[in-house]
């Protein structure tokens, strides 16, 4: 018998949304939903493994609830909510804290990375999170998670959570080995200030990102501003390779044309990027500035967001506990 496909996004609610979130993943999940039944979840637990202040994440939940709407994601088609409202996320958690090793978290570079230097001050959250993020994908046995290349070792992890407990509590097939799903010709959006780096809400300068509530102003300013160098556009992407800030500004415009990048290059040979600049400042404000007037207006209707949030919950609930009563049943709880 066919698995029926589930596919299980979440996004933490940090605030600023940027371009890099939208091109990254925001823009796959509305087309994500025409392919599958799928679960688009603000993970708003996850957030809390480094200090949250507590106004600002409920207003940051708010806000990411707000763009899910605002790209098109449809909350009668999906199940859209927010992670701890659904308090099996962390009981489920907490089983696979006991299956998961010890070895495999010690793996995490993304832990390493988060932690810096001094990882004996890091929470215990930030360390043990992927088994978090684990039991937010099994609880509901999704099939397929879209992922980044940041996130592929923590999806890795899950598959063996879920391999190693089918195998310890002899249940086989209980939990479906989710595959990732990676986004073809869309790139890593990096720094608008250094090409070498991933576009970051954390960065200082406001100057490295779009935020999707830019207004025109803003993004045009944001662009002029944009690191470039003092070469003409090239006509082959392998002339770029040494031109990270070069490089990066050609396939924003790209993708956001979803044009090839070497169609977008024999167009502007010879040209200087002051042309692209302007190019990709029309297209970014034609893009952009409709999501953030949309973020805008439903963040002032938290009404109708809590509303949306509640009806998803229900949901979620009613899958989680279903599947969370055959695993206690499983583990041996009562």
């Amino acid at each position: 018998m066919s698995i029926k496909k589930l596919a299980f996004s979440g996004v933490q609610p940090t605030g600023n949304l940027h371009l890099g979130n939208y091109l990254g993943a925001l823009t796959n999940f509305v087309s994500l939903q025409k392919e599958m039944e799928c679960i688009f979840c603000v993970v708003d637990l996850h957030a809390i493994t480094t200090f949250q202040n507590p106004k600002e994440l409920k207003q940051n939940i708010f806000e990411t609830t707000a763009a899910f709407l605002a790209i098109g994601l449809d909350e009668n088609k999906n199940i859209i909510f927010n992670q701890s409202s659904v308090s099996g996320h962390a009981e489920l958690a907490w089983i696979l804290n006991c299956v998961s090793r010890i070895g495999w978290l010690n793996r995490m570079t993304q832990f390493k990375d988060k932690a810096g230097s001094d990882k004996e001050k890091a929470s215990v959250g930030l360390y043990i999170y992927p088994n978090l993020m684990a039991a937010d994908i099994l609880l509901y046995k999704a099939t397929h998670v879209p992922v980044g290349a940041d996130q592929k070792q923590h999806l890795e992890l899950c598959r063996d959570v879920a391999q190693k407990f089918n195998k310890d509590f002899k249940s086989e097939n209980f939990f479906p080995i989710p595959e990732p799903l990676i986004q073809k010709n869309i790139s890593r959006v990096m720094s608008l200030r250094d090409g070498t780096k991933k576009m970051s809400k954390s960065e200082e300068s406001d100057y490295s990102r779009i935020d999707l509530k830019d207004s025109a102003d803003e993004i045009v300013k944001k662009i002029k501003k944009a690191k470039t160098d003092s070469s003409p556009i090239p006509g082959q992407e392998k002339e770029l390779e040494k031109r990270p800030e070069a490089l990066n500004l050609l396939k924003i415009y790209a993708d956001l044309k979803k044009t090839p990048i070497q169609k977008i290059l024999s167009e502007m040979e010879g040209k200087e990027f002051s042309f692209l600049k302007n190019k990709l400042s029309d297209s970014l404000v034609a893009t952009i500035c409709p999501v953030g007037k949309k973020i805008k207006e439903l963040i002032d209707d938290k009404a109708y967001l809590e509303q949306v949030l509640n009806k998803g919950r229900e949901k979620a609930l009613k899958k989680a506990e279903e599947n969370l009563k055959k695993i206690r049943e499983i583990v041996g709880l009562l």
